[in-house]
């Protein structure tokens, strides 16, 4: 899906008002949802920590589009679950105790990278994780937990988070919300619990972060 825009997202973050389009629903974003909008202005990202494009998308531009939303626009990043495997279930616990320890960007990238390498963050034609890595590294907890352990957290501390009811719920919330949002495919963006960016009309940052920002402030 990056893969349509790839090249024009190579183009220096140019400012928001310099986009004078027109957004066109069913072509630049479809509603996803018929419950009402969030109260809150917010923007999901759903991804993968098995998906290329989203490591991409992490190392690449989500800092330009955190730092380009509207102060009113909450962000928030959920693990998607394609694999519907054991394995799969404790990547996305990963992320869950990430976010519960507010440990940031620098453990995010360490897990991406214990999956995929390094070279992963530059992206490739894979527009999901359907598509297996040759060699993953991550085969169980434990392996996830030696990640964890590198970054300065231990063993214990993990899996009390991880077993966390707060944790479970998480989860739980995550996949439901892949269910409502019909997400086929990562990364995916979600505006107000409602609507979804059509990636492959996309064209530029500035035009995404615009867009991103119309939905949340000014489309009802």
């Amino acid at each position: 899906m990056i893969k349509h825009i790839a090249l024009a997202l190579t183009l220096a973050v140019a400012p928001l008002s310099s986009f004078a389009a027109q957004f066109i629903e069913g072509k630049h974003f479809t509603q996803v949802s018929d419950k009402a909008a969030s109260t809150q202005p917010k923007l999901t990202e759903f991804y993968s920590f098995y998906c290329h494009n989203c490591f991409n998308m992490e190392t690449q531009y989500l800092g330009d589009i955190k730092a380009n939303l509207n102060k009113n626009v909450k962000f928030d990043s959920k693990h998607v679950d394609f694999m519907n495997s054991e394995i799969g279930t404790e990547v996305m616990r990963s992320l869950a105790v990430i976010q519960e320890l507010n440990a940031g960007d620098k453990l995010t990238h360490a897990m991406f990278a214990a999956i995929q390498g390094e070279e992963g963050a530059h992206g490739h034609d894979h527009a999901n994780e359907t598509t297996p890595h040759k060699k993953p590294e991550l085969n169980n907890r434990d392996d996830i937990k030696k990640v964890f352990a590198a970054n300065g957290i231990d063993a214990k501390q993990y899996d009390s988070i991880a077993d966390s009811k707060k944790v479970d719920n998480k989860i739980a919330l995550w996949r439901a919300q892949q269910r409502e949002f019909r997400i086929q495919s990562v990364p995916a963006f979600i505006v107000n619990d409602k609507y979804a960016v059509n990636m492959g009309e996309i064209r530029s940052l500035g035009q995404l972060i615009d867009l991103i920002n119309y939905l949340a402030l000014e489309h009802k």
